[in-house]
């Protein structure tokens, strides 16, 4: 093979390991030192403040920022509008109930006060996520920053992320897609010990569950009780739905707790069990609130490093 070839297929193989639209760039934990020393405690200030006001900012925070990190990396694409033609993520059907983006805006509009154009909104998302669980009972952590923020959302890419109804198979080839384990889905589960759901998230659990049982078996029966009292077949209640777990402010493990005890509201939730090597990690969490907090801290950092984007906005609702 000559020398021109060779050239050629190291390229190609370089495009299909980094593809264009996905620029491999180093994070840092000093990222923002000399360009923006305060950036964190503005972005703290901002998240503590909305957490006065509304208990479920934490809970939207974590999920707003997983379903951006699934899609094109964790570029803020989540936080774009839909322009024109254009629906953005935050419209696709999965999304439609993610709320608190006012935090974020707020927290940029305080450090564009400080340091104009030089804090990417990803990284804002990134910090104001780990200041929300750290400031509802959970672990805090290091953030490395210096994400930069896309240019590209599209609510049909929405379709990737992992459904609540997925099985144990699917939702593995998920995670293994984004460079995540079995162990990092298990721990990233965890974050369900925040939050509500609405009633179409776990319908599927709780009526014409299969031919043969209207009611998911693995569910307990009274608390499969509850959930159909405040959801029933035909529901109209356009918020019914249930909290996540029973402490559903604070992060701890009751999640793990109430899913051994057939009280998870999602059959991804429920998944988790039908393995050897993922029950055995449900147990684990649900038995040491320490174990469960270091492995979230673990995980959240790997899925946080998955970069993309292109620049940092000077409004995280729209491109430059």
């Amino acid at each position: 093979m000559g020398a021109a070839n060779i050239l050629g297929v190291l390229v190609l193989t370089l495009l299909v390991m980094f593809p264009v639209s996905s620029p491999v760039y180093a994070l840092s934990l000093n990222y923002y030192d000399q360009t923006c020393p305060k950036a964190e405690s503005t972005i703290s200030d901002a998240v503590k403040k909305a957490m006065t006001n509304d208990k479920t900012v934490p809970a939207a925070l974590l999920r707003m920022h997983f379903h951006d990190c699934f899609i094109r990396g964790c570029d803020a694409s989540v936080l774009l509008k839909s322009v024109g033609k254009n629906t953005a993520e935050k419209d696709g059907p999965p999304n439609i109930s993610l709320h608190a983006f006012y935090v974020i805006d707020n927290a940029k509009k305080a450090v564009e006060a400080l340091c104009p154009g030089v804090v990417s909104c990803a990284d804002i998302l990134a910090l104001a996520v780990r200041d929300a669980v750290a400031l509802s009972g959970g672990p805090t952590w290091n953030v490395s920053k210096g994400r930069k923020d896309g240019r590209i959302s599209k609510a049909t890419e929405t379709r990737q992320l992992p459904a609540p109804t997925f099985n144990i198979s699917q939702l593995q080839q998920s995670f293994s897609q984004r460079g995540l384990s079995m162990e990092d889905l298990v721990a990233l589960s965890g974050g369900h010990t925040l939050g509500f759901s609405h009633c179409s998230s776990f319908q599927n659990r709780i009526h014409n569950f299969n031919s043969t049982h209207d009611v998911d078996p693995s569910v307990h029966p009274s608390f499969a009780a509850s959930l159909r009292s405040v959801c029933p077949l035909h529901n109209k209640v356009k918020n019914a739905g249930a909290t996540m777990d029973s402490s559903s402010t604070t992060f701890d493990n009751t999640y793990y707790k109430l899913l051994l005890q057939g009280r998870s509201l999602f059959s991804s939730d429920q998944a988790l069990l039908t393995t050897t090597k993922t029950k055995a990690l449900v147990s684990q969490f649900a038995s040491s609130k320490d174990e469960f907090e270091k492995a979230f801290v673990k995980s959240m950092i790997k899925m946080s490093s998955i970069t993309g984007g292109q620049e940092v906005r000077l409004d995280c609702r729209v491109v430059r």
